[in-house]
């Protein structure tokens, strides 16, 4: 395995959905690379496609109506696109792990946590890679033994995740826990099988403020401490600087701007990017001082020519509805899809935020 590779690399990807309308072009030449060890945020609107995007990478996406027409998704080099379904099985249950934004409905409602993470882990493990967390490992053990050591991980990964009692809560069914107690279930549940790769999609939605303030902080400590490589997908741009190193910004079906957290926060090039972070409230906004962005993401259906955005974008050129523009680099580590930059762009071009350190405060 070459370690200096990328873990996912995503090529020009396309997916359709066929409907009753018509052919919705979901994903136009989606670019996205996540090297080992990064936290990359994915951010834009609802309907960009961001949650499409990271189900194409354990190909989750369903078919029909889906139809993945173009493009490569490469894990640890071999594209997935091109495995059999139980190839995608067993990478699934060993190397990725999905977190969604609803725990409510991620836990079967007639089992106890016990029987769910037991299963869990030992489909996403096996009893070998269980052995690390026992002090004795017997050469063969019997299924009995391999779900006992399974559940002392299981009561291990609860209190990791500051749940108290968790010799006595693993016994409880969902419905005995908090909805921030059923996130952190899930989260144990993810995290005990030590994946490569962790999708996160908005795991705090659903819940209240303060505890998704606890959970972000969680979130954290648990990828330092398994050194995990997760895609992060959320609304929140104050998530995103608390707890990413990397961003990427979609807009209907591409990703328009890419680059690293400081990057992107205090100088964003793209003029969707600029708008996104004017509509985020900072400590030196007063009420009503917020700015939107005029129009709404076009339907995938029937999609403006050209770059997407330039029906909404104050700053469209005439090339703009013709042809998509390309993503071009604007830094070492930032990269931009503008025509507004196709010749480096005029001086000053980007937006110097100077909100950008208050959004940043905790990102380092």
């Amino acid at each position: 395995m070459d370690r200096s590779a990328p873990l996912v690399a995503i090529r020009d990807l396309r997916l359709n959905f066929h409907t009753f309308e018509g052919v919705a072009r979901t994903l136009v030449g989606v670019d996205l690379t996540l090297r080992r060890g990064d936290v990359l945020g994915l951010v834009g609107e609802t309907g960009c496609g961001k949650t499409m995007t990271a189900l194409s990478i354990p190909r989750l996406i369903p078919c029909p109506p889906g139809e993945i027409v173009a493009g490569q998704v490469l894990f640890d080099g071999q594209d997935v696109l091109a495995k059999s379904e139980a190839e995608m099985q067993e990478l699934r249950a060993r190397r990725m792990a999905l977190i969604f934004q609803d725990p409510t409905t991620n836990l079967n409602p007639v089992f106890t946590i016990e029987e769910q993470m037991v299963d869990a882990i030992l489909s996403k493990q096996g009893i070998r890679s269980l052995w690390s967390y026992t002090p004795v490992a017997r050469l063969l053990p019997t299924p009995r033994e391999q779900r006992r050591q399974a559940r002392q991980v299981a009561v291990e990964m609860l209190r990791r995740v500051g749940i108290p009692q968790p010799e006595r809560r693993i016994h409880s069914y969902p419905h005995e826990f908090s909805g921030g107690m059923k996130q952190r279930v899930l989260i144990a549940m993810a995290v005990a099988g030590r994946p490569d790769l962790l999708i996160a999609d908005e795991p705090t939605t659903a819940l209240d403020v303060s505890i998704q303030a606890q959970i972000l902080r969680l979130f954290k400590r648990l990828v330092q401490e398994f050194h995990l490589t997760v895609l992060l997908i959320t609304h929140n741009l104050g998530v995103v600087a608390r707890t990413c190193n990397r961003v990427a910004v979609m807009y209907a079906g591409r990703v328009v701007e890419e680059g690293d957290v400081r990057s992107i926060f205090k100088n964003p090039q793209h003029p969707y990017t600029q708008g996104l972070l004017r509509a985020l409230p900072t400590r030196e906004h007063r009420k009503g001082e917020l700015e939107g962005i005029p129009g709404s993401i076009p339907s995938p259906l029937a999609p403006p020519s050209g770059c997407r955005f330039h029906p909404r974008c104050p700053h469209a050129l005439a090339v703009c509805p013709e042809e998509p523009p390309p993503m071009l680099p604007m830094g070492p580590n930032h990269r931009v899809a503008c025509y507004l930059y196709a010749d480096h762009g005029p001086a000053g071009a980007g937006e110097d935020l100077d909100d950008a350190p208050a959004l940043l405060g905790d990102a380092s």
